[in-house]
């Protein structure tokens, strides 16, 4: 068994309150775990209005397919045009 986990640091643009920063991170993290069947979790920066920290982790029998999965995922985080991904860090168990 072998878990994968992204950790995910985002800037926020559009976002003048913790309000609208919550709404466009609680619907994305909802948008990945539906699509993707990961865990995803906001970790850090809860107060700060225009960035956000997210974890993604996922369970498999494959480090090529975990791997797959998490670039899919990364790459779905990415497109998303109400925020830019600024850092990276993937992570192995």
């Amino acid at each position: 068994m072998l878990i994968g986990s992204l950790l995910v640091q985002v800037y926020i643009p559009g976002a003048t309150s913790l309000k609208e920063k919550r709404q466009v991170v609680k619907g994305m993290t909802a948008k990945i775990q539906n699509r993707f069947n990961v865990s995803v979790a906001e970790l850090n920066n809860e107060d700060l209005w225009q960035r956000a920290t997210i974890g993604v982790a996922m369970v498999g029998d494959s480090k090529d397919y975990v791997e797959r999965q998490l670039q899919l995922v990364l790459n779905f985080m990415d497109a998303e045009p109400r925020w830019e991904v600024i850092q990276v860090f993937v992570g192995w168990n």
